[in-house]
């Protein structure tokens, strides 16, 4: 039998499909694997070349398999998709991917190390409960509104909001409407403190990651790796103004490399208004809306 030289791993939580095939493309290998027993397959194969859809675990196994001697490529999901024939199905998967990895003009995806993925992790539990800030802070002002009391819209507004519900003589509120509010104020006050410690986390990987301080350096660019140009705009002006703890969070935690638009990690709130199209800044061609006009009564726009 003939070595197998190129591997389809169809990666999932519990049951794994293998296609191999050898320098002739002949399959030499199709099977399926239970978690357990992948790795034991992959220290008695030769060193070969292996490819995975770059999905969740994708690059964990991806350090697994290279410790072991061989050569792993991930590649986009939707790269391979092209290659799946007939209906979809793991052995299918599995097949597409030997067959995609193999092609010369292919795009893959580099393997992130365990720094970059806890700096990863670091960002989306940070993204996570921002999100569970603003769920709570939604609640308790759409559960106050019922009983009449409302604030402005801001962070003032909803502290004016938990001073009312902490105001025993307030007689619009039942006690157990009471006890319900000052929960949540408990449970918003415990996300302020987590949000500004990972505030902290961030910027201390920061400052201890030199491609990071590298980026950071970089003229026209706040916050690092966003491609957010500094103007004299208002907006621009609010951009600098941010505190100096949020300024790490546009950094591309995933390949600590400058991002060209906001990563899915980062929270909208810290980057408004920023992605294909925007007014704030254009890398490459100007939006066709601004084309026909004078660069003075253009916004600021700077080319490559």
């Amino acid at each position: 039998m003939q070595a197998v030289m190129t591997v389809g791993l169809d990666i999932a939580k519990s049951v794994f499909q293998i296609h191999g095939v050898d320098a002739a493309g002949n399959v030499i290998v199709r099977r399926q694997l239970k978690r357990r027993y992948v790795l034991p397959f992959f220290q008695k194969l030769p060193a070969c070349l292996i490819g995975m859809e770059a999905c969740a675990s994708s690059h964990h196994w991806s350090r697994e398999l290279t410790a072991l001697g061989h050569t792993v490529r991930l590649m986009p999901a939707a790269y391979v998709k092209p290659y799946v024939k007939r209906q979809k199905n793991d052995a299918a998967d599995a097949e597409a991917i030997c067959e995609a990895v193999s092609r010369a003009n292919m795009q893959f995806v580099p393997t992130k190390t365990v720094e970059q993925q806890s700096c990863l992790l670091l960002h989306r539990t940070r993204h996570l409960f921002i999100r569970q800030q603003t769920a709570v802070i939604n609640a308790i002002r759409a559960h106050l509104a019922e009983f009449g009391i409302v604030a402005p819209v801001g962070r003032n507004g909803v502290e004016q909001l938990l001073d009312v519900v902490a105001d025993t003589s307030e007689k619009r509120l039942s006690e157990i409407a009471r006890a319900c509010v000052l929960a949540l104020g408990a449970q918003l006050r415990t996300l302020k403190v987590q949000i500004l410690n990972f505030d902290r986390q961030i910027m201390a990987w920061h400052r201890s990651n030199e491609a990071s301080r590298r980026l950071d350096e970089i003229p026209g660019i706040f916050p690092p790796g966003l491609g957010w140009c500094r103007s004299n705009t208002r907006a621009g002006a609010r951009a600098s103004s941010v505190a100096s703890a949020n300024r790490a969070i546009a950094i591309c935690a995933a390949c600590s490399r400058q991002a060209r638009w906001p990563s899915s990690a980062m929270p909208r709130s810290m980057a408004p208004n920023i992605g294909p199209g925007s007014p704030r800044c254009w890398r490459g061609d100007p939006p066709r809306s601004l084309r026909s006009r004078s660069p003075t009564r253009s916004r600021e726009w700077r080319g490559p």
